[in-house]
Parts: structure tokens; C-alpha cells; sequence
């Protein structure tokens, strides 16, 4: 059974305010918080609509009917389990290999996906400027699929660091250098922009190399790709001269 006041807390938590009042996020699926149950994240609780997840003690763990569940659910089409997480107290951020910066990325589910590209390509690390979409916003949590327990993430100032980065700071544009004729280093910056405008102007001016992904067809009417299609080509290249 859960109360009236779990399923007002649980729905709040779509929200991101509700996220950063009570420093909770929403997970839901069995492959989704079996990663999130192996990592270094808490549980706060655990509703289920069977016997799953053996593991979790008893009381963190509630049996609800599939009812119960559609009214906690983000999903058009709940699964059978959703829990809820703490969030886990951001990382500092280091200068250490490969970083992905993200320049006012809106959309849940290029972040999500953007955050499974890293974690296959193992970069750890993602910053992102105080605009880009919330990562405990529950579709970019579902499109992760547990991912984002293993990538850091960092929400910040972003002109401000990069003003300050010792490393070389890539940008992509569509007038950039060819990516696939460039050496590229295993460690730096990699700049991703808004799915709509690309990269800020401000942020375009601390971009030291400017790089892109060149058209091949014919007619060359696309306008551009999208940002996390882009991200797993730019990843690609990156890794593929380490």
C-alpha cells in the first residue's frame, strides 16, 4: 500500500525543485535500478508490484498493486517497480582525460543518451552549463539505463570554467575542421551546444579548436545532426587514436 502524502512526494519529485528540496530522484524499471542498486547511490525506497530485488531489506521495500503503481509512475506505460534514490553529492570536477561539456542541452532524452555514450566510451566525466536539462529528471534517468551511476556530473558556471581550463578546449560547428582528418589527443574539452542554436557565442569565444562532422551526401540540404548522434561520432574519433 502506498499513503496519499508517498504519492504526492513521489510525483513532486517530476519536478525539479521537488528533486532539489528533497534531494530525491525517481528511477523505474528492473535493469535501471539494478544498476542504481550496485552502485555507490542510496536507496531511499523501493515499490514493487512482485517479488523482485531480493537483496534490499525489507524496510525499504513495499508490495503495491499495478494500480498503485500508474498513480507514482512517469511512464504512459508503468513497468512493474520504481524506487526512489538519494542524490549523491556532486564530484569536483578534474582536468583528467576526456570531458564532455554541454552547452544548454534541453532535451532528457539526448541527455541520457549522451550519458550512456560516455559511460560505453569510458569518459567519467560531464560538465554542464546551469541551463542544460536536470540529469535527475526522470526520462533522462530512464534513458541512461544505469549509466548515470558510473559518469559524474557537474552542473556550473560554464564560461567560468573554461576561462580556467589548462587543457585544449574543442568546440563543434558546422565550419569547423574536418574531424576525421584531425589528431586528436586522449585528454581536453569537447563542446556540445543547444540541439537548436549549437554552442553559445560566449562560449563559442573560449573554444580553441573548432571541429566538425562533414556532410557526405549529394544534395547536403541537413542541417545539422543531432547533438547526441554527433557526441557518439565525436566520441568515436577521440577514442580511436588513444
Amino acid at each position: 500500500m502506498v499513503s496519499k502524502n508517498q504519492i504526492k512526494l513521489i510525483n513532486s519529485l517530476q519536478q525539479k525543485k521537488y528533486r532539489q528540496q528533497h534531494q530525491l530522484f525517481i528511477a523505474e524499471g528492473v535493469k535501471v535500478i539494478q544498476e542504481l542498486l550496485a552502485s555507490n547511490i542510496l536507496l531511499e525506497h523501493l515499490y514493487v508490484t512482485e517479488d523482485l530485488f531480493a537483496s534490499v531489506e525489507v524496510a525499504k521495500k513495499t508490495l503495491i498493486s499495478e494500480s498503485d503503481l500508474k498513480k507514482i509512475s512517469c511512464l504512459a506505460t508503468p513497468n512493474n517497480c520504481l524506487a526512489l534514490f538519494q542524490v549523491p553529492t556532486p564530484k569536483e570536477v578534474t582536468e583528467n582525460g576526456l570531458i564532455i561539456a554541454l552547452d544548454d542541452v534541453r532535451d532528457p532524452g539526448n541527455l541520457g543518451t549522451i550519458i550512456r555514450l560516455c559511460d560505453w566510451y569510458g569518459v567519467t566525466q560531464i560538465v554542464c552549463s546551469e541551463q542544460t536539462v536536470d540529469v535527475y529528471n526522470p526520462k533522462v534517468v530512464q534513458a541512461t539505463m544505469g549509466s548515470i551511476s558510473r559518469v559524474a556530473m557537474a552542473y556550473l558556471d560554464l564560461n567560468e570554467f573554461l576561462k580556467k581550463a589548462k587543457g585544449n578546449v574543442f568546440g563543434t560547428f558546422m565550419d569547423g575542421k574536418n574531424v576525421y582528418k584531425e589528431h586528436l589527443p586522449a585528454s581536453g574539452i569537447l563542446v556540445l551546444g543547444n540541439e537548436a542554436n549549437g554552442i553559445s557565442a560566449d562560449v563559442e569565444q573560449l573554444v580553441k579548436q573548432r571541429l566538425a562532422i562533414p556532410r557526405f551526401g549529394a544534395i547536403q540540404q541537413t542541417e545539422s545532426l543531432n547533438v547526441a548522434t554527433a557526441t557518439a561520432i565525436f566520441l568515436s574519433e577521440f577514442k580511436r587514436n588513444e
